[in-house]
């Protein structure tokens, strides 16, 4: 087990208030999905309709994932940080406001348009504030904003069980983040030491194996969507739940999650993150085939703790390790992240389902272990091919 530094990890202002964003952020990402069957109902739409908010917000990820890096570059990072902010908050606006689906549909595509502007810029501002502790920083991060998404459903029915109504979980939280843009508006959003070095860097292409980790990323996305959307369905019917029970019992993957996340930023301290990476997906695909395939509902919970345990600390390290590989093109490097995250969201849980459709859900969700393998096979080898380059010195690049 090697140190990774052996430096004191210091938080700054700026750590703290991108801390506080991406918690915001990862709440109204859950919560797009949460109000789903509301506005299902007072709008009397079709689940297929209904689901459309969640594409939407998906296509708003990839839109900004493919020019988030030149609005950066285009119009500076704090204006991109708090555009995405109040952005974000306004599509979430329009959701809570439109009493039809030609409004709420456009405010949910706006949310994951100008969130995952704000979410770049987070994990740039990080990535470039701590250098190579960055690891440390975008774990931390994860773990309050894992947390936020699980208060998203919780803050929601309080609300609508209150008689507020549901929007008022929406309101709540556009108000704090209009006192956040008040107090803290003035801090400034860090970039790379050397502003010439960094402008040359981020016209070249990003490196091999960033696309690698990306792809190890993209993978981790999906394994945690498909687990959330259709989880709650698979045990209903392998462990002959009611819907109701089935649903609060998904909980016990977020909360692996968070737990995940929070080992993840201890371990981060004491291990490198790419082989850190490798176990906690060998974590989850321990347990996914136990949650599977388990003869008993016991045997299934305890198999669907350890997949959320290793899913948890997935998505922040393998961002972490693909940044670490293209540490000067942070924006650019930011805003592919974004972009697949946004492809992740929008396509694997979809093929999931369309799988289930044509055989059955039990046999369609072998579809995740299959994803397992391949995240771990491809992190094992690029964490080789990629220090074996840095031991050489030699940069490969692939240009998009």
């Amino acid at each position: 087990m090697a140190v990774v530094n052996a430096n004191p990890f210091a938080r700054v202002r700026f750590t703290w208030l991108a801390y506080a964003m991406l918690a915001y952020y990862s709440y109204f990402q859950a919560l797009i999905g949460v109000v789903t069957p509301f506005l299902r109902q007072e709008l009397a739409l079709s689940y297929s309709a209904s689901a459309l908010h969640v594409s939407a917000f998906a296509i708003g990820l990839i839109v900004s994932g493919a020019l988030g890096d030149r609005l950066a570059a285009a119009h500076g990072r704090w204006a991109v940080f708090w555009g995405g902010a109040l952005g974000m908050a306004a599509g979430a606006a329009l959701v809570a406001l439109g009493g039809s689906v030609w409004i709420t549909l456009p405010g949910a595509l706006l949310m994951g348009l100008c969130g995952s502007l704000l979410l770049m810029m987070i994990q740039a501002g990080l990535s470039d504030q701590h250098g190579e502790q960055r690891t440390i920083a975008l774990t931390e991060a994860n773990v309050g904003a894992s947390l936020c998404a699980f208060l998203a459903p919780v803050l929601i029915g309080a609300f609508q069980g209150s008689g507020i109504g549901w929007r008022g979980a929406i309101w709540l939280v556009v108000a704090v983040v209009i006192l956040f843009r008040l107090r803290f508006g003035g801090e400034a959003i860090p970039n790379a030491p050397q502003a010439s070095d960094r402008a040359d860097s981020e016209a070249r292409a990003l490196p091999a194996a960033f696309w690698a980790y990306w792809t190890v990323l993209f993978l981790g996305v999906a394994v945690e969507w498909c687990m959330v959307t259709w989880g709650g369905d698979f045990l209903q019917q392998a462990g002959e739940l009611t819907p109701a029970s089935a649903a609060s019992l998904v909980g016990i993957f977020l909360l692996a999650m968070f737990a995940g996340r929070i080992g993840g930023t201890i371990l981060a301290r004491r291990m490198a993150a790419d082989r850190l990476l490798l176990g906690t997906i060998g974590i989850a695909l321990a347990g996914f085939p136990l949650f599977w395939l388990a003869p008993t509902l016991p045997l299934m919970l305890v198999g669907l703790f350890l997949t959320g345990l290793g899913a948890g600390s997935f998505f922040p390290l393998s961002m972490a390790v693909a940044n670490s590989v293209a540490p000067t093109q942070a924006d650019r490097a930011n805003a592919r992240v974004v972009l697949g995250i946004g492809l992740s969201v929008l396509s694997t849980p979809l093929l999931l389902g369309w799988l289930a459709d044509q055989v059955n859900l039990q046999t369609a969700y072998g579809v995740v272990a299959v994803i397992l393998l391949v995240a771990l096979g491809l992190t094992f080898v690029t964490n080789r091919v990629a220090r074996a380059v840095r031991r050489a010195g030699v940069d490969v690049e692939v240009a998009v």
